[in-house]
């Protein structure tokens, strides 16, 4: 049925994020609330734009908003239109701006559903051979009853019920026509899609495809998608300064009037955020697997540590969301350097610069530090499980 005969369909996507979200009890909406340190429209792009048999995609946001989402669709092939009042409303702006590309199939998608399958979204795609729409839903499980004012409490027979998901899949040109001939409001694209004579089938969705609504949405959400347990570990590392030319301080040689002293290179930041993230998932400390006394490790690059206690994080099935080092000397001066260490550390530990903090303190001259004598370290490293 699609036109370009054998060809993979080409599918476009509208993606709906213009609502305010009166319920979710802010003045800012909802879609751009972080979940899991992004916003939860972010996500919502990534497994949406992101499927692989999806081309293509339009964005309807709300007035005041499009500015704000032009770095979160940077990644994507994607339009950002301003939506209506209405997600109706919003959707049939959505299609117009399809309407030239006339693509194939077209999803419907709420903004504020971040986690659809893969799976279910091919289901949706797949179903499209046989039908003008489909969309994804899954079975009431609970028993369903009505509150009748005046009579008895109702029990529903639920056999034939289902709670209607996103994304909905249209037949691209059956759906703009219905759309351009609507003269009622419906509370979804499938109710519409039905009433102007179009077949709908539902397929199975995910059961994790939840719709945020409210606050408290946001933190299920979290633990659904992998935020469930969340662990902080804490390090701490000294070296002696003695003679040398420069030191190593979070992977980046800074020339110095003095070198660090140790058995390793003698990184007194990695050394501390390696016993950060192995205190985290409670794995001994960066003696206990590297020690002294073995030659292996005399001289060695401290972001060997470092890589092994990340491996062994995401093994235990977490991963790093948030490390923060602080190293307390009163010379070299930390901040021209900063950029760079953040950098180093966001290669070794896989994660986003807005994740790593690299600080520096001094003592006030006081103590070894402040004399000089050495250098100090700090470290904090926050995990939060996968599965």
């Amino acid at each position: 049925m699609f036109q370009n005969g054998a060809d993979p369909p080409d599918i476009a996507a509208i993606i709906v994020a213009a609502g305010h979200g009166s319920r979710f009890g802010d003045t800012l909406p909802k879609q751009y609330h972080a979940l899991l340190g992004r916003p939860v429209l972010a996500w919502t792009l990534d497994r949406v734009l992101g499927h692989e048999r999806v081309r293509r995609g339009v964005l309807v946001v709300g007035s005041g908003h499009v500015e704000r989402v032009r770095d979160l669709a940077a990644d994507h092939p994607v339009e950002v239109i301003v939506g209506a009042d209405t997600r109706q409303d919003s959707v049939a702006l959505g299609l117009e701006a399809l309407a030239d590309q006339r693509p194939d199939l077209v999803l419907v998608h709420d903004g504020v559903r971040p986690n659809p399958s893969p799976a279910a979204i091919d289901r949706v795609i797949d179903a499209l051979e046989t039908v003008d729409g489909a969309i994804a839903a899954m079975p009431i499980v609970e028993t369903i009853k009505r509150d009748a004012d005046d009579g008895p409490l109702q029990t529903v027979d639920r056999s034939h019920l289902y709670g209607a998901q996103t994304p909905q899949g249209f037949r691209f040109p059956a759906l703009l026509q219905a759309y351009r001939a609507a003269t009622q409001t419906f509370t979804d694209d499938a109710a519409l899609a039905v009433e102007h004579g179009l077949t709908v089938d539902l397929v199975e969705g995910n059961a994790d495809n939840l719709k945020i609504t409210r606050a408290e949405d946001l933190q299920r959400m979290a633990r659904l998608m992998g935020g469930g347990e969340t662990r902080v570990g804490s390090g701490y590392d000294v070296h002696r300064l003695g003679p040398g030319n420069h030191v190593v301080l979070c992977g980046v040689r800074i020339a110095h009037d003095g070198g660090l002293i140790g058995h390793s290179d003698a990184d007194v930041g990695l050394h501390a955020l390696t016993d950060a993230l192995l205190g985290a998932i409670a794995s001994g400390d960066i003696g206990s697997h590297f020690p002294p006394s073995d030659a292996k490790w005399k001289g060695a690059a401290s972001d060997q540590f470092v890589t092994f206690a990340r491996d062994r994080v995401l093994e235990r099935g977490f991963r790093i969301t948030h490390v923060d080092v602080t190293l307390i000397c009163e010379t070299p001066k930390i901040g021209p350097h900063r950029a760079a260490m953040v950098g180093r550390l966001e290669q070794l530990l896989g994660i986003e610069a807005d994740r790593i903090s690299v600080k520096a303190t001094t003592s006030e001259r006081l103590g070894f530090t402040g004399r000089g004598e050495g250098i100090a370290a700090q470290a904090v490293a926050t995990i939060t499980s996968v599965g």
